[in-house]
């Protein structure tokens, strides 16, 4: 129900898990894995933070497994929550088991933040837990809508890129609980508030913000080093979006990358680096509707600052097609070439990579 903090449901369920602790305290991970779990690189954001990141920024294949976005661990005493939790069974299995042996923790929520194979579909891992009462799996409602719709195809399409053996016994698992804006989430002292869901990268991306360390969780909505994925959101959306996100005043953002300040008051360098592809494609678009080019020309809508991040050749094209579909209504609005109005909205701005943007 909205407007009910999910910190009072989190302690009825808590109750419920604590229960269930001598049941699961003998059904651990078996003799020996535990030193293999230990191999997990989690990292401290902060107290009771943990994240575990990919080797590099990269697309989806057989050598990375699908692991190509970080998950997070929110750890208070034998409790976690954990936030996307990654692509695969496999992946999901080792994310349980090193909690368990690192930190002899048991993960009693996970969050989905949006409907993207690479992020959900380790929910798979927990579905015993879940079919148990000891877990509940929340998302948005778009989230959950979207993952009803698409996953089915999803896990298709990731099986094909990452591999069978990498997804293999990966089964689609859905979010039971809704996540409404203004509740919080709470795990141990630590408070997560759940802010309004943002319609760019996805239908409804959960935005989630820890005040006291100011770590934001911003969904798919911040790369760096790799392009943005353009698949179900809106561009125009996606830049007012990276606005309030900015306004927040965050040290960490924790998305399709983390991305930590490097100097007090300035916002995490991805956050530019997002926004900086973002308009230049749109400023792209624009400028090749005034010099009268065709959609099925959009290939002249090429951003050379941006051809060394991953996915350029697989993602950048399909971007230009979604973002020329987007404003050419808006263009035609216009009713005079817009290269100047677009430029004003695109100022050269210096990316994570050192290059300029626009002209």
């Amino acid at each position: 129900m909205p407007g009910i903090p999910l910190r009072w449901r989190a302690h009825g369920l808590w109750a419920l898990c604590l229960a269930a602790v001598v049941t699961t305290a003998h059904t651990g991970p078996p003799a020996g894995a535990c030193e293999a779990a230990l191999a997990v690189p989690w990292q401290a954001l902060a107290p009771g933070v943990w994240v575990w990141q990919p080797e590099a920024p990269g697309e989806v294949s057989p050598l990375n497994g699908g692991h190509v976005a970080p998950t997070t661990a929110l750890i208070a005493g034998a409790d976690a929550l954990v936030i996307d939790p990654g692509p695969s069974q496999r992946h999901g299995e080792r994310v349980r088991r090193s909690l368990a042996c690192r930190f002899k923790a048991q993960v009693r929520w996970i969050v989905n933040t949006h409907a993207h194979a690479e992020n959900v579909l380790a929910n798979s891992a927990f579905a015993d837990l879940a079919a148990a009462g000891q877990l509940t799996v929340a998302a948005s409602e778009p989230t959950r809508s979207a993952m009803q719709q698409r996953c089915p195809a999803c896990l298709a399409g990731l099986t094909v890129r990452a591999g069978a053996e990498a997804m293999a016994s990966t089964h689609i698992v859905e979010p039971t609980h809704t996540l409404y804006p203004g509740q919080t989430l709470g795990v141990g002292a630590l408070a997560l508030e759940v802010l309004p869901w943002e319609q760019g990268h996805t239908e409804g991306d959960l935005v989630l913000w820890n005040a006291e360390h100011r770590v934001l969780w911003a969904g798919g909505l911040v790369y760096d080093g790799r392009i943005p994925e353009l698949a179900q959101g809106r561009l125009d959306g996606w830049l007012a979006a990276l606005d309030r996100l900015q306004a927040r005043g965050a040290r960490q953002v924790v998305s399709a990358v983390v991305s930590v300040t490097t100097q007090p008051g300035q916002p995490p360098a991805a956050l530019g680096a997002t926004r900086a592809y973002l308009q230049a494609l749109r400023y792209g678009v624009l400028q090749a509707m005034d010099a009268g080019y065709q959609p099925q020309e959009a290939g002249i809508v090429d951003l050379p600052a941006f051809r060394g991040w991953a996915g350029y050749a697989e993602r950048h094209g399909f971007n230009v097609q979604r973002a020329w579909r987007e404003l050419e209504p808006v263009w035609m609005e216009q009713g005079v070439p817009s290269a100047g109005s677009a430029q004003d909205e695109a100022r050269p701005v210096q990316g994570a990579s050192g290059h300029y943007i626009g002209r």
